[in-house]
């Protein structure tokens, strides 16, 4: 019978530090400690959809240029009961949209309000303009992305058909 000799441990710490390292990584992320949630932190403003309202009035200014310390994307001043408000209307609103909106057009704009760095905005969820509904917002705050199907609903097209059923 031969009896055999290691001479070399190398390998062997090797592969014992191999097979450590290995079951470190094999615990599940699930495993690990989690901070809590809160609503309104993330990326972005928060929304309130506990809060929402509608706001009717006309367009003053359309902002195109950031703000530094206001949300990114387009924003509407619109004067409405309440006096002048800012509301932000997000970075993917459609070319077509984009033109239809100057000074003086009316406006229905369901959204919530929110106060960033002491400033009131108004995050816009929907925009009401010229008989078409544009969704801006999913009804948990999250910006959308123009989708021909989901994005401008006609108030109209109902009508033609005999109403809604």
């Amino acid at each position: 019978m031969k009896c055999s000799r290691i001479t070399d441990p190398v390998p062997i710490l090797a592969g014992l530090l191999t097979g450590l390292i290995c079951a470190v990584l094999a615990i599940p992320l699930s495993a690990q400690a989690t901070t809590e949630s809160h609503a309104g932190r993330g990326f972005g403003p928060a929304y309130d959809a506990a809060h929402e309202s509608t706001l009717m009035g006309t367009v003053q200014e359309v902002v195109t240029k950031h703000v530094a310390g206001s949300p990114a994307g387009m924003h509407l001043l619109v004067t409405g009961p309440e006096g002048v408000v800012d509301v932000h209307v997000g970075p993917f609103l459609t070319m077509e949209t984009q033109k239809a909106l100057h000074t003086g057009t009316p406006v229905q704009i369901v959204g919530a309000n929110m106060r960033l760095h002491g400033k009131r905005y108004f995050l816009a969820r929907e925009l009401g303009i010229g008989g078409r509904t544009i969704t801006i917002r999913s009804t948990r705050g999250f910006l959308v992305y123009p989708h021909p199907d989901r994005v401008v609903r006609t108030h109209a097209k109902a009508e033609e058909n005999g109403g809604t059923r």
